[in-house]
């Protein structure tokens, strides 16, 4: 395989990340926002989406947008599975910061071959998840995201952080400045009109949470 052959590669896996990224915490699946996941214009992104639908790894024109076939979440899945096992090498064997994480995760991901794939989830334990508490797909397959949003519980409610997102490195570092990483406690003490910010308690701590970032904060409720 030739340079550019291993760059178009890439490309690929990005994009079919980004439409699965996006599928399961922000979707319907446009091409606005893939682009603004890839970081890349809208035309960009449309033209990189339309050659993928015609290599058939997207489907479009469904409720839920540009959508993943079969051939294109099986490799979707192997490239996450790839990174997120690589976001817990850096974190449980290297101690990098987990806002540092991801980004470098990103470097590995593509050029991890199946044995040292296979090593890495032996040496890690077979985890299910990453440090960000988010599913690390099996070797076959992924289950989906799910489960309650910080934004979606009521004032007095208590929940355990279940997740937060990875993607961006600024409010991952906030998140950890505060303490909300997975397995953390938190309850609602206000919920601000009009979309406002949503105020939690965090261990001894009273902080705001605005609601674009509370929508990506899973939580498992507390009864």
């Amino acid at each position: 395989m030739t340079v550019h052959d291993i760059a178009k590669t890439e490309r690929i896996e990005m994009y079919l990340k980004a439409v699965y990224t996006v599928s399961q915490f922000a979707p319907p699946v446009t091409i606005s926002k893939v682009a603004e996941y890839m970081g890349v214009s809208a035309p960009s992104s449309y033209e990189m989406l339309k050659r993928l639908e015609a290599q058939g790894l997207l489907r479009s024109g469904t409720e839920q947008g540009y959508r993943l076939t079969a051939e294109g979440l099986q490799t979707a899945h192997r490239v996450v599975r790839r990174l997120r096992l690589a976001e817990r090498l850096l974190t449980d064997i290297l101690h990098l910061d987990l806002p540092d994480v991801y980004a470098e995760a990103c470097k590995m991901e593509h050029v991890i071959s199946p044995a040292v794939e296979a090593r890495l989830a032996e040496v890690l334990g077979h985890p299910a998840t990453c440090p960000h508490g988010l599913s690390i797909p099996g070797e076959e397959s992924g289950e989906p995201e799910s489960g309650p949003t910080l934004d979606g519980l009521r004032v007095w409610d208590r929940a355990t952080v279940a997740s937060i997102p990875e993607e961006h490195r600024e409010i991952v570092a906030y998140l950890a400045s505060i303490g909300m990483t997975p397995g953390a406690p938190v309850q609602v003490r206000e919920i601000g009109p009009l979309d406002g910010p949503i105020t939690v308690l965090i261990g001894s701590q009273i902080r705001a949470i605005g609601r674009d970032v509370a929508r990506r904060v899973r939580v498992r409720s507390v009864s």
